[in-house]
């Protein structure tokens, strides 16, 4: 895979999605750089989105309603997320008992090099005692 060029819009989309809490979509990171007056087209930040994602800059995942949603990433390697479904917060999570089922479930069924994907999604504490108030 070609490198990809350092541009200063990768640069500016970097930042901005260093500065967001928690995931965000590239249209909410998009709408960020328009009020910020940046110029930078929504093909630019889809673009910058997805090389940040190749090169481990950034973390990605799928929301329960389908929508890619990014986050700058925290640490490097394979890691899960417990994310709030209400206001976006994330926490990166160890899974040793997920890491060691999806072995043994693709091993009884005669896979190996088994990858998975796991997210988490429920309430933060924040956002339940809001609920609760």
């Amino acid at each position: 895979m070609a490198q990809q060029r350092n541009t200063w819009q990768r640069e500016r989309v970097r930042e901005a999605l260093d500065d967001v809490d928690g995931f965000v979509s590239a249209q909410s990171l998009h709408q960020k750089l328009r009020d910020d007056e940046t110029g930078i087209g929504l093909a630019t930040v889809y673009r910058a989105l997805a090389g940040l994602k190749a090169s481990g800059d950034a973390d990605s995942l799928q929301s329960p309603e389908g929508e890619a949603l990014y986050r700058a990433c925290a640490s490097t390697g394979h890691h899960h997320h417990l994310i709030c479904r209400s206001c976006g917060a994330a926490v990166e999570i160890e899974a040793t008992a997920v890491e060691k089922w999806a072995r043994e479930i693709a091993a009884q069924n005669g896979y190996t090099e088994a990858e998975h994907v796991i997210d988490v999604f429920g309430l933060c504490a924040d956002c339940t005692a809001a609920r609760s108030s």
